[in-house]
């Protein structure tokens, strides 16, 4: 099978399976909620991943409602979906700032077809999570947002980054998105279970988007340093 296969794979048939969670908070499949997404991520591990190649991997947090909650796949917004990956969409349409920055930062590297050939993103949590604010609006809510979501998902995450590294990832080095809170956790759950040898954090798009905009030509920089570093580091071996 291919790494394109093996992903597809793992998403058809992905339902999370931890712990019950905590009262209030739900969770958001998008490959059981939307029917043409299924649909959307096969096109997209077909066209980008449809080899054996072994790629370094990308860990956000978990997906988000205008991102991967529509479209299945991480940091990838519908509107992003048709104009830099050219797959048709007829469902929702919605803007994610992260998409965005993500997507900028691909062009500035050298392209989808480029950046998908060494990189695979997704998450610890590759589903997302959901809750309902003051106002009854359905937020985002991150798996670190609170410690009983955090203690009953983590045997989900544990068992899903063994799955993700199967398809062809890079042992050595991945890369973290997320200077905090998510990096505190990934680093704590390696250093017990091993992935990778080394996790490298960066920024996250969207704190980037809300808080450093002025400076996102910077951070798009040092995102492309620290790829390229690390596909020299591959090609010298």
């Amino acid at each position: 099978m291919t790494f394109g296969e093996k992903a597809f794979q793992f998403h058809q048939q992905l339902i999370y399976n931890g712990d019950p969670l905590p009262p209030g908070i739900g969770i958001m499949n998008p490959f059981i909620e939307y029917p043409d997404t299924v649909s959307i991520v096969r096109t997209f591990f077909s066209r980008y991943f449809g080899d054996n190649h072994e790629r370094h991997l990308i860990l956000g947090i978990n997906p988000s409602r205008l991102g991967a909650g529509l479209t299945g796949i991480p940091f990838t917004d519908p509107k992003r979906l048709i104009s830099e990956l050219g797959i048709p969409y007829a469902g929702k349409m919605a803007h994610e700032p992260s998409s965005t920055f993500v997507y900028e930062m691909i062009r500035e590297f050298g392209g989808v077809e480029l950046f998908y050939r060494h990189f695979y993103i997704n998450s610890p949590c590759p589903l997302g999570f959901t809750s309902i604010s003051k106002k009854g609006k359905t937020i985002n809510y991150n798996y670190y947002d609170s410690l009983a979501l955090t203690n009953a998902a983590t045997p989900f995450m544990i068992n899903s980054l063994r799955q993700l590294k199967s398809f062809g990832i890079n042992s050595e080095r991945a890369f973290v998105l997320g200077t905090g809170k998510n990096a505190a956790f990934l680093q704590k759950m390696n250093a017990q279970h091993r992935f990778f040898k080394t996790l490298i954090p960066l920024e996250h798009p969207r704190y980037i988007m809300q808080y450093k905009n002025p400076l996102k030509g910077q951070y798009i920089s040092k995102y492309i340093s620290s790829f390229q570093s690390i596909m020299s580091k591959d090609y010298t071996n």
